[in-house]
């Protein structure tokens, strides 16, 4: 039977780290998915107002197909300069693209990167010409391991899911051939990650161990479809948005990684209402080591990979907003 993984975070899967941080009078940071490796790679763009960067590459009949490294940030387009401070930490450790190897000039590290918006969360916004995220980038990086905080940390430092604290997710699952998936989120989406009138997550049925407070909707409740429950008020172009990676040790290739994204996708649909809106920026990346051959019948086993990306991702972002939730009560 499938069950996550010793951590339960994405660095379960074998080749995975992920590095963090923040800047507590900014109200802001920055998340990093680092591979040991190049690794194939992928992405869908849900929402209607993303903020990204160097996802054509990812994109089909490219010439890289793949990344070093994914990086997720606050600061709305701020913040994609984090992936400056990334690249800057690959570079120094001699990693990155070259299509032909050549004296005195330097790989280029692939590092695609999306952003959420929080700027109007309160933090000093005051920096100068200078925003501290390639700063913050370069400490991520630094920062990389195999373990890491949930909840207001990171990317999702300043993030607000719907009227609740949002926050950074985390969880993966391992099945019983030893097939090996993980998300991270950042989560400051626009729509509510609970049912109206219930203390229970959407994301209540793929819940594992109680990791998000084991909550579950009365059998008798009902909501009318029209209410949103607490979602935010007033929701702005870019303000809203949940930006994630999957992680997986499967040999995906490039158009099953995409494939892969997409399916993924639905996480996001179960765990967030209304999501994928006009004003939502939510993206998805995935990565794929490459560690764990499929075997036959390949449709079929990447049809296996999609749905355990999107329950995991469900079961991130829960948990993302639950950690943040206990944090600012003080648990």
């Amino acid at each position: 039977m499938a069950k996550p993984g010793a951590r339960n975070l994405i660095t379960d899967v074998p080749g995975i780290r992920v590095g963090q941080a923040a800047d507590a009078g900014v109200r802001s940071g920055v998340t990093v998915i680092l591979p040991d490796d190049f690794c194939v790679g992928a992405v869908a763009v849900a929402g209607g107002g993303p903020g990204t960067r160097e996802t054509d590459l990812l994109g089909g009949g490219r010439l890289v197909g793949g990344a070093h490294a994914i990086c997720l940030a606050g600061g709305s387009a701020f913040g994609l300069a984090a992936a400056d401070g990334v690249m800057a930490g690959l570079k120094a450790a001699g990693r990155g693209f070259a299509l032909v190897q050549r004296p005195g000039v330097p790989p280029t590290p692939i590092v695609p990167a999306a952003i959420l918006y929080d700027l109007a969360n309160g933090g000093d916004k005051d920096w100068g010409e200078t925003s501290p995220y390639a700063a913050l980038g370069r400490r991520a990086f630094e920062a990389a391991g195999d373990t890491f905080r949930l909840g207001r940390e990171g990317a999702g430092t300043g993030a607000r899911a719907g009227l609740a604290p949002g926050g950074t997710g985390s969880a993966s699952i391992v099945a019983s051939d030893g097939l090996t998936v993980g998300a991270i989120t950042a989560v400051n989406a626009f729509g509510s990650v609970r049912i109206p009138g219930s203390d229970a997550f959407w994301a209540w049925p793929y819940e594992i161990g109680g990791e998000f407070g084991g909550k579950r909707p009365d059998a008798a409740h009902t909501f009318d479809p029209e209410d949103w429950g607490a979602a935010k008020a007033n929701p702005a172009p870019r303000e809203n948005t949940t930006i994630a990676c999957i992680a997986a040790d499967a040999d995906l290739s490039r158009d099953e990684a995409e494939r892969v994204a997409q399916m993924a996708l639905a996480g996001m649909a179960r765990a967030i209402r209304p999501v994928f809106a006009p004003t939502d920026g939510d993206v998805v990346f995935v990565l794929a080591t490459g560690r764990r051959p499929l075997g036959e019948n390949r449709p079929l086993q990447v049809a296996r990979v999609g749905e355990l990306a999107a329950s995991t991702l469900a079961r991130s972002i829960a948990r993302g907003v639950y950690e943040s939730e206990r944090q600012e009560a003080g648990a």
